[in-house]
């Protein structure tokens, strides 16, 4: 099976750097699986889990928005924020989540910020969903 290398970075420089055999992304289009030979191209990422899979095994990096890049043997993503699974505190994740939940719960309330404390609620739960991957 071929190889691609992959690299994530964010604003505060890169998450990872390596080689995969598959790089499955969800888009704002939908899931995608990228090989080695995908056709070139450039699509933005939903908040979702970015899964890695090399030799057999499977690393998953919670992203948090953002755009891929492919490009041959190449996968490119520019992330707004990035943490792979064994750098998210889970206490701090599952704090932001009850955070995100009662902020909504107000903003729909006062009907302000709605849009905001639902995407606070996302970033919170995907961290939570990479962590518990393990």
């Amino acid at each position: 099976m071929g190889i691609l290398n992959v690299s994530i970075v964010t604003p505060d420089g890169p998450v990872f750097s390596g080689e995969a055999n598959m790089v499955i992304a969800r888009t704002k289009a939908g899931e995608l699986g990228i090989l080695p030979g995908h056709v070139p191209l450039v699509a933005p990422l939903k908040i979702d889990v970015v899964r890695l899979k090399h030799d057999g095994a499977e690393e998953w990096v919670a992203v948090n928005g953002g755009f891929m890049e492919v490009n041959g043997e190449e996968v490119n993503i520019l992330a707004d924020t990035a943490e792979r699974e064994e750098e998210i505190d889970i206490v701090r994740a599952e704090a932001a989540k009850q955070r995100a939940e009662d902020a909504l719960k107000d903003a729909k309330d006062k009907k302000v910020d709605e849009l905001k404390a639902e995407v606070a609620l996302q970033k919170a739960i995907n961290r939570i969903h990479a962590y518990n991957k393990k």
